[in-house]
């Protein structure tokens, strides 16, 4: 496996410890296959994770969002009285998925439907970070150096 120095990159870059972060992570972890997923871009700022869960119920799994990261857990309850089993090809054993979540993009809701999980995300950039167009006075900058007054308050 090829190992990646990112440190060059982030001499001259401030405020990106976060992305240093998940690069070490994307690289040192190893990718579970367990239980598949897909990721759909479903809109300009919404997107659609489902997930295969084949033999689990909506009380069998837990999700959680905090701090960017979204972790859906699965784990079968053990009541159901079990038969032999010949051959077990539905996996049903626990699970947890982990999840990192782009800034401003929050969990809207999750569905349960033949045996795939969909959980619906959406990016909300809030009113004071998004672009805003600022106006241009009329003064021209010759008639500010003209005037003392203006010039005064223009420093």
């Amino acid at each position: 496996m090829t190992t990646f120095d990112f440190s060059p990159l982030f001499r001259s870059a401030i405020g990106f410890d976060r992305l240093a972060r998940l690069a070490n992570t994307a690289a040192s972890t190893a990718e579970a296959s367990y239980p598949p997923y897909n990721i759909a871009k479903t809109g300009d700022d919404s997107y659609r994770l489902t997930m295969a869960v084949a033999g689990f119920g909506p009380d069998d799994l837990d999700l959680v969002a905090k701090d960017n990261t979204l972790v859906i857990t699965g784990r079968v309850a053990g009541d159901a009285p079990q038969a032999e089993l010949l051959y077990r090809g539905i996996a049903g054993r626990p699970f947890e998925r982990r999840f990192v979540l782009a800034d401003h993009v929050v969990v809207e809701g999750a569905d349960l439907q033949n045996g795939l999980l969909h959980v619906l995300l959406k990016r909300v950039v809030p009113e004071a970070l998004k672009p805003r167009r600022i106006a241009i006075g009329g003064a021209t900058p010759t008639a500010i150096a003209n005037d003392p007054a203006q010039t005064a308050q223009a420093a």
